[in-house]
C-alpha cells in the first residue's frame, strides 16, 4: 500500500465549487477499486490551498483510477478552477502510531 498526496491551489471565487463537487464524488472515489483512505485537508495559512491524501493498495489501483471516467469527468471540473499546477507525490508509508 502507498500513499498519493495532491496540493491543489484554487481561485479563491473556485474554492465553494471545488467544495461542492468534491462532496458529490467522495464517496465514488473512496469506493474506487484499491482505494483504501481518503481525506481532503486545507491549509491553516492559506484556505485557498487543500491537499487530498489517498492510500492505494498497488500502483496499477491508481493508474486504473487516474484512467477513469470517474477521474476524467472529476479532473475536467476541478482543473480549470486552479490559480497553480497541482502537484501530487507518491509515497510509501513507513510508520503509522494510531
Amino acid at each position: 500500500m502507498f500513499v498519493r498526496i495532491v496540493k491543489m491551489g484554487f481561485q479563491e471565487d473556485k474554492i465553494a465549487a471545488f467544495l461542492d463537487n468534491f462532496e458529490q464524488v467522495k464517496q465514488d472515489i473512496r469506493n474506487f477499486p484499491g482505494n483504501r483512505f481518503l481525506e481532503l485537508y486545507r491549509d491553516k495559512n492559506d484556505p485557498s490551498v487543500f491537499f487530498t491524501y489517498s492510500y492505494w493498495e498497488t500502483e496499477d489501483d491508481l493508474e486504473n483510477y487516474r484512467k477513469s471516467d470517474l477521474f476524467c469527468e472529476t479532473w475536467a471540473i476541478t482543473k480549470p478552477m486552479f490559480r497553480q499546477k497541482a502537484e501530487a507525490w507518491s509515497v510509501d508509508k513507513l510508520v503509522s502510531l494510531p
